[in-house]
């Protein structure tokens, strides 16, 4: 009757340590969240000038229905400028007048590939020294009509998920540390023999 081979102390150890691996390291699709890679003007720029256009690159393709873009003043209040010109991952608002001195904020809401929706935020600054300040809400009554495209997106400090850099290292050391462990075993084992 043949022999039926049964599994050494060192190869179910690893075994169990690879399962426990597998149930500890997420699944893939956490890495499949989408992040701004690229920003036109860019986080915390100082401008000399007003920007034209806001132009924000991603790292996945954009679906133009579900691509927000706005761009507000310190006062919150939004300001006017085209719907989100789409193309591949790029979405581009043109805005409509050029922005007096102070600060503004750009934000975007896009959907990842997985379905997750991805929200974020930066600031950049125009200074432009021949330019006076932007006036006061309070100073002086608008007449401007808030564009329902510009609605404002929730603020929030850039909620980007992460590229999953993180969960990869993460394995890296866990497979070291699984593999020192084994030849530690390994080793006294075979000093006791």
């Amino acid at each position: 009757m043949p022999r039926i081979a049964t599994p050494t102390a060192p190869a179910r150890l690893l075994l169990v340590l690879v399962a426990a691996l597998l149930v500890l390291v997420p699944g893939g699709p956490a890495w499949a969240h989408n992040a701004l890679a690229e920003a036109s003007p860019a986080k915390k720029a100082t401008l000399e000038k007003s920007p034209a256009e806001v132009k924000l690159r991603f790292l996945q393709k954009l679906d133009p229905e579900r691509t927000t873009i706005t761009v507000s003043d310190a006062d919150r209040q939004p300001v006017p400028a085209s719907e989100p010109a789409v193309k591949g991952n790029t979405g581009t608002i043109t805005l409509d007048d050029t922005l007096p001195n102070g600060v503004y904020t750009v934000a975007y809401q896009v959907v990842s590939t997985d379905g997750h929706t991805v929200k974020g935020s930066y600031e950049f600054t125009v200074a432009d020294p021949s330019a006076a300040a932007a006036p006061s809400p309070s100073a002086a009554p608008s007449t401007a009509v808030a564009v329902a495209s510009a609605a404002p997106i929730e603020e929030k400090a850039a909620t980007e998920e992460s590229s999953g850099t993180g969960t990869v290292v993460g394995l890296v050391i866990g497979i070291v540390v699984v593999l020192a462990g084994l030849a530690g075993f390994l080793y006294a084992r075979r000093r006791k023999a």
